[in-house]
Formats: structure tokens, sequence, C-alpha cells
């Protein structure tokens, strides 16, 4: 059952990052109009470095896909973590109305990497 359970939340967390990737080269999803000004600034900033948004979004697809599977997943929330953390300290810092999201995205990475921390054994010995 905690399986099950398991897959189908990581299916549906690798969707998120999968969306969140592609909308960031595809720009299909309009930005929300009551965003905070320290956001815009922050979004135009990462905008007009040019390699910052297509190597974040490279690294949620990449996440994304591998996390959704089984085989994969401790790989992928490795690679997702950092982008975790940058979302958390956003939130934190700039726009805390998100912050209920981000936690919640960042326990199911924990848990994720808890489960999994035998396969990162190797990296840490």
């Amino acid at each position: 059952m905690k399986q099950k359970f398991l897959l189908v939340i990581s299916i549906l967390f690798g969707l998120m990052f999968i969306n969140s990737g592609l909308n960031k080269f595809f720009n299909y999803m309009p930005m929300p109009q009551d965003l905070p000004e320290k956001m815009m600034t922050a979004m135009k900033a990462f905008i007009q470095i040019g390699w910052l948004f297509p190597l974040v979004a490279v690294a949620e697809i990449a996440g994304g896909v591998l996390f959704m599977i089984t085989k994969t997943r401790a790989l992928g929330a490795i690679i997702i973590f950092p982008v975790m953390i940058g979302i958390l300290l956003t939130h934190i810092v700039i726009a805390p109305s998100g912050l209920p999201l981000a936690l919640v995205l960042l326990a199911i990475n924990l848990w994720v990497i808890f489960e999994n921390r035998q396969k990162y054994l190797p990296m840490i010995k």
C-alpha cells in the first residue's frame, strides 16, 4: 500500500516539475497579475541572466521524469533537491503565500530521499 501511494505521489510530483520546466521554455501559463514587486524583479533578473532559466528548466524536466520512474526515483530526487531549496527560499523571503505548497513538495522530496538513503551511501563513503 505504501509503495502504491508513493508511486501516485511521485507521478504527481514529477508531472508538476515537468510542467514547470516546460513552461519555462514555452511560456504557456500566464504569470499571475498579483505577484509581489520583489518577485517580478527576481524573475526579470533570472531572464536577463539568460542561461539560468533553461538550466533550471532542464533540471526540472529531467528530475521530474526520473522521479516518476521507480528505478530512477532516487536520482530524480537528488536532481530536484537544489531546485526545491530555491523554491523554498523564494517563498520564505519574497512570496510567503506559496510557502505551504513549497513545504509539501519539500516533504515529498525528503521522503523519497529518506526512502532511498541506502542508494546514496556509496557517494558519501
